[in-house]
């Protein structure tokens, strides 16, 4: 049994972090710049973001990580850097949890290429699989507990990290954001995403959803993959409330007791892992622990008291859409956009 499983066994529920963009933009971070690059430019930074989430009471961090691939970070002409940058965000992590005297599990975080897959785009899916091993390889010589594979959108994306993970003996999480009436906007649904599970190279030891839209959202989401797949271990890692664009700014609307609701339902509705992803600062987190500690699972909620308790659906389900695509013969892995940045 892995460090993950053995932690995941012992507590029963985790507690995952919260957002990295919106907190490192707090921090000084610049619209356009490469967070990745603060592992080794601002590191006190990185640190101070990392401690906030332990301080604040997560059983698990990610990395900053997230675009931390050859892609991505070739727009920053720092594509010979990928290991160095991925290490060094692990190393920094391990040291904010050996000075909290807490056992805390690095997650990994691996997002999107940034780039299409053929035959929409240009990259192989040789390609993207050498392109995931390549960071994959830098996460585990730093040190990770775990491989959190995020913000997902396109089948063959997901396949091809899975099987660059099969090379490393760590488990792997998987997780989507459906983002688009319901599904990712490469049209995979929930449920989809349980079905793939044993066609992964390297079976994940949880799969949920990630960032999206609305809380709200995000919960219809897990409740579908909990209801056709009861026994897996599900992620929910919802954004902070809902978006709104104020000026030159997203601001989400999540209060520390919205997301402290949307914690417990979330544990009702099945998921075994619960965080926060755009918006979520460490006083949402702060909310979220007190809501999870000593807490017991309840009735699974129903969709009309998820949107009561939380709000309403950001992007429902377009059936129409659904029909359309279906006439037109779409496939739901066909293609990949680029992919957001987490947080």
């Amino acid at each position: 049994m892995s460090k993950f499983e053995d932690f995941l066994a012992q507590k029963g529920a985790l507690l995952a972090d919260g957002a990295t963009g919106t907190n490192l933009f707090d921090m000084g971070l610049v619209s356009g710049d490469a967070p990745e690059l603060w592992n080794v430019d601002e590191p006190v930074k990185i640190k101070a973001l990392y401690k906030s989430f332990v301080d604040a009471g997560s059983d698990i961090i990610l990395t900053n990580t997230f675009g931390c691939n050859r892609h991505r970070l070739k727009l920053h002409n720092a594509q010979s850097r990928v290991k160095e940058l991925n290490i060094a965000a692990v190393e920094l992590a391990k040291d904010v949890i050996a000075e909290s005297g807490r056992d805390v599990l690095i997650g990994g975080s691996i997002g999107p290429t940034g780039e299409l897959f053929q035959p929409l785009g240009a990259l192989s899916y040789e390609e993207g699989v050498e392109a995931f091993r390549e960071q994959i390889e830098g996460l585990v010589d730093g040190g990770v507990d775990v491989l959190w594979v995020e913000t997902m959108s396109a089948i063959e994306e997901m396949k091809a990290a899975a099987e660059a993970a099969q090379d490393f003996d760590l488990p792997l999480v998987i997780t989507a954001s459906f983002d688009t009436a319901g599904k990712t906007m490469m049209g995979l649904s929930p449920k989809g995403l349980g079905d793939l599970q044993d066609q992964f190279a390297c079976t994940p030891v949880a799969i949920g959803s990630n960032c999206g839209v609305g809380a709200s959202d995000l919960l219809a989401a897990i409740m579908e993959i909990t209801e056709a797949y009861p026994d897996a271990v599900v992620v929910a890692k919802a954004n902070c409330g809902i978006p709104q664009i104020k000026g030159d700014e997203v601001v989400y609307t999540g209060t520390p007791e919205l997301m402290a609701d949307y914690a417990r339902m979330a544990l009702d509705a099945g998921a075994r892992i619960v965080g926060g992803c755009c918006g979520t600062s460490p006083s949402h987190l702060k909310a979220m622990r007190l809501a999870l500690d000593d807490y017991k699972k309840g009735v699974r909620p129903t969709l009309d008291q998820v949107i009561s308790e939380i709000g309403p659906l950001v992007s429902p389900p377009n059936k129409e859409a659904d029909a359309a695509r279906a006439a037109e013969g779409e496939s739901a892995g066909s293609g990949r956009r680029r992919g957001r940045r987490r947080g």
